[in-house]
């Protein structure tokens, strides 16, 4: 979300088929609904204002809102997502709890104080000046309000050649920190009561999981959806991801944080 008007966008139709395939309709983010309920955790969110920073095609937005009785606005930087999430939100009734903006900036065009929760999943990843949307998320935070990520953080080494190569095979722009300098960087924003940490190795178990399902039960449906070169592709995009999580060099995580009260 750093890239401003000369943003391109990455997720096109063949990505988000293929994600959804593995993580179900409306998610483009490992773990789905039950990620969603582990960013959020204990919080009461019911009647409350909610921004999700990278929203994708929504799947998190329907389920803060129908579950948690939300009142939620997402954002993202492609036009096409966005299209896909209203429609999303259209079809399950819930359009009026949410409401979704294609943004080109990393400044939140938002009033100071407005939200009870920040939230995103899987996007911070890809803004490179995190400490100036990190300013932003403070400024459009209510006193007290919390601050709640799923991200995917690096190890402390320089990228290896097989980090390059999955980068290459993902045809995605990462900007990813270690957790040390995650919390560090809120630490200088103003943020309290951080907690950063990795998942403890369950989305690389996970994903062996899923590149089992990619050669066995979804073998035929990606096939269908996406043609032969296309399933090669995403096929060998999973393979390098697993040399990387396995080797702990990719390293999805949390952190969360709370804007001072006062």
């Amino acid at each position: 979300m750093g890239e401003g008007s000369n943003h391109v966008d990455e997720y096109d139709d063949a990505m988000v088929t293929m994600l959804e395939l593995i993580w179900g309709e409306g998610f483009l983010a490992p773990g789905a609904a039950d990620t969603v309920r582990n960013i959020v955790g204990d919080l009461d969110l019911k009647e409350k204002q909610v921004l999700d920073i990278g929203c994708g095609v929504g799947g998190g937005d329907l389920l803060l809102a129908s579950e948690f009785g939300a009142d939620v606005i997402g954002i993202d930087l492609e036009g096409p997502l966005i299209a896909r999430a209203e429609a999303y939100a259209e079809k399950a009734g819930l359009a009026e709890k949410i409401d979704f903006y294609e943004v080109s900036s990393s400044h939140l065009d938002f009033t100071d104080d407005a939200f009870d929760l920040v939230y995103s999943s899987g996007a911070f990843t890809q803004i490179s000046e995190k400490t100036a949307m990190f300013d932003e998320v403070v400024r459009v935070l209510k006193p007290g309000g919390t601050f709640s990520v799923y991200d995917w953080m690096k190890g402390p080494d320089p990228f290896s050649e097989e980090m390059r190569y999955w980068f290459k095979m993902e045809g995605l722009t990462y900007a990813m920190e270690t957790a040390d300098t995650l919390t560090e960087m809120l630490a200088s924003t103003g943020f309290e009561n951080i907690e950063v940490r990795d998942d403890d190795g369950w989305y690389a178990a996970e994903a062996h999981r899923e590149y089992e399902r990619m050669l066995g039960p979804l073998n035929e449906q990606m096939l269908a959806a996406l043609g032969e070169e296309k399933q090669a592709h995403f096929l060998e995009d999973w393979r390098a991801m697993l040399v990387v999580l396995d080797k702990q060099e990719l390293r999805p995580g949390y952190f969360r944080a709370t804007k001072p009260a006062d």
